[in-house]
């Protein structure tokens, strides 16, 4: 028989049918995949069906002769991802506050097609989740790739940073004044990413919500800062203690709580937590926090049986801010 003109890109067309119409439950016959092939100008026969699936084999890929007089057929037996994995992978983007709804769609898209033609359906089902607040800034996805770059080549980079009017409008903070500060690290906490970077000018370690960066440029003929800052710095500790990613002084906290209330606490600050029972009902721990309204607030939620031991200063700014809240309803 002659070949097609497409003939080169048989095997090509050959894993890509198997790929995205077949599983377990959904096999293609020889006879329907040279009708498959046949689709996209290639011409097949019986044995060279055979023959190319022999050869795909050899080279990895997973594809089963289903024997079953009904029903029988080739069919793709195993994927680079599990579905579960894929579910995971879609609970992540759906649920990231980062990522704006387009591109939610989007991603999603393309995970399904990993998933196969009937599991991805599956997908498609398990992505609504109502009411979820996300960004409407587009163009975090090259801040990010921005950021990364500019940490690889060891470079500092500069921004303006937007933040909320009662307008509901983003606007320059500091009148579209550019930051200048050293990248070194990307986390994300709270369901927002953050970049954690050495601030030249203040010549200490900050925090931005990549989100409300605007005008990322990198500043390649210049070298990163902090790098003695940084040494030692720990990016876990660091988030764990920073609460809501709100800026404040890191102090030594000692805490008195109920002794069920443990879990709570060895789930925000780690097990390495120093914990010291007090008698049969109460125990105490000393957990590193930078010290915040957020932080009060945290504590305030934890409920009327918990309270601050010490240090005595941080106890009685605890005391002044609740203070503070009653006063607003008098």
């Amino acid at each position: 028989m002659a070949k097609s003109a497409n003939q080169k890109l048989k095997l090509i067309y050959l894993i890509k049918i198997l790929n995205e119409k077949t599983d377990e439950n959904h096999c293609l016959s020889a006879q329907e995949l040279i009708t498959e092939l046949a689709a996209y100008g290639i011409c097949a026969e019986r044995k060279s069906i055979y023959d190319d699936i022999e050869c795909l084999t050899q080279i990895g890929c997973d594809i089963v002769n289903n024997k079953s007089r009904t029903n029988g057929g080739y069919y793709l037996a195993s994927r680079d991802f599990e579905l579960p994995e894929l579910k995971l992978l879609v609970d992540a983007v759906q649920s990231s506050r980062f990522i704006t709804q387009k591109k939610s769609r989007e991603l999603i898209s393309k995970i399904e097609k990993l998933a196969g033609p009937y599991d991805g359906k599956q997908l498609q089902r398990q992505v609504f989740v109502a009411g979820r607040v996300k960004t409407e800034n587009e163009s975090i996805y090259y801040n990010v790739d921005r950021i990364h770059h500019a940490i690889q080549e060891n470079a500092p980079i500069t921004f303006t940073y937007l933040e909320w009017n009662v307008k509901k409008e983003m606007r320059p903070k500091r009148d579209g004044k550019a930051y200048q500060v050293s990248p070194w690290a990307l986390t994300w906490q709270d369901e927002n990413y953050y970049l954690i970077a050495y601030d030249d000018m203040e010549e200490k370690i900050k925090h931005f919500r990549v989100d409300k960066m605007n005008r990322i440029t990198e500043l390649s003929d210049q070298r990163r800062k902090g790098i003695e800052a940084f040494r030692q710095f720990d990016i876990a500790e660091y988030t764990n203690r920073t609460f809501g990613m709100f800026g404040g002084e890191p102090e030594t906290v000692t805490l008195k709580l109920p002794a069920n209330m443990v879990g709570i606490i060895l789930d925000r600050f780690g097990r390495e937590t120093d914990i010291r029972i007090l008698d049969d009902e109460f125990i105490s721990v000393r957990v590193k926090a930078a010290v915040s309204g957020q932080f009060f607030g945290w504590i305030t939620g934890l409920g009327e049986k918990v309270s601050i031991l010490a240090p005595e200063h941080v106890k009685e700014d605890y005391m002044k801010f609740l203070k503070h809240i009653i006063q607003n309803y008098n």
